[in-house]
């Protein structure tokens, strides 16, 4: 099997106080059923935590749930410590409550890929991270 034939490798994780799972519980379980390896943490995840996951899981993609509030805040640890780890090429895409300024200031300031928010089509979700995994396994 080549590289490129490889699963997509996700990590799913829910950062931070944020109690509520069941939008990842939902993501998780369509990203399985297109064919991808997914890992889920579970709740009351550390941006460290989820770092140290994705690491451990040599993942493509980390995926994070967050309806707390806390987005400004956790969202950017996570992607500046996977850089810092050596994971720039991984996909970081984040779902839940969000408003559109800050996912658009998110994306554009601090390296989140997308930000889908509730009643996302899990088909667009699905989707994206296999065209831009394949877009990043194809340029490394």
């Amino acid at each position: 099997m080549t590289e490129h034939a490889l699963p997509i490798r996700v990590l799913v994780a829910k950062p931070g106080l944020d109690g509520h799972d069941r939008g990842a519980k939902v993501i998780a379980r369509a990203l399985r059923d297109a064919g991808m390896d997914v890992v889920y943490t579970g709740l009351g995840q550390t941006p460290h935590m989820i770092v140290e996951a994705a690491i451990q899981e040599d993942v493509d993609v980390v995926g994070l749930s967050i309806l707390s509030g806390a987005h400004m805040t956790l969202l950017p640890k996570v992607v500046s410590e996977l850089r810092a780890a050596g994971m720039a090429q991984c996909v970081v895409v984040a779902g839940g409550i969000i408003p559109a300024e800050d996912a658009q200031l998110l994306c554009r300031e601090h390296g989140v890929d997308a930000i889908y928010g509730p009643g996302t089509n899990t088909a667009d979700i699905v989707a994206f991270l296999q065209s831009e995994v394949a877009r990043r396994r194809s340029a490394s």
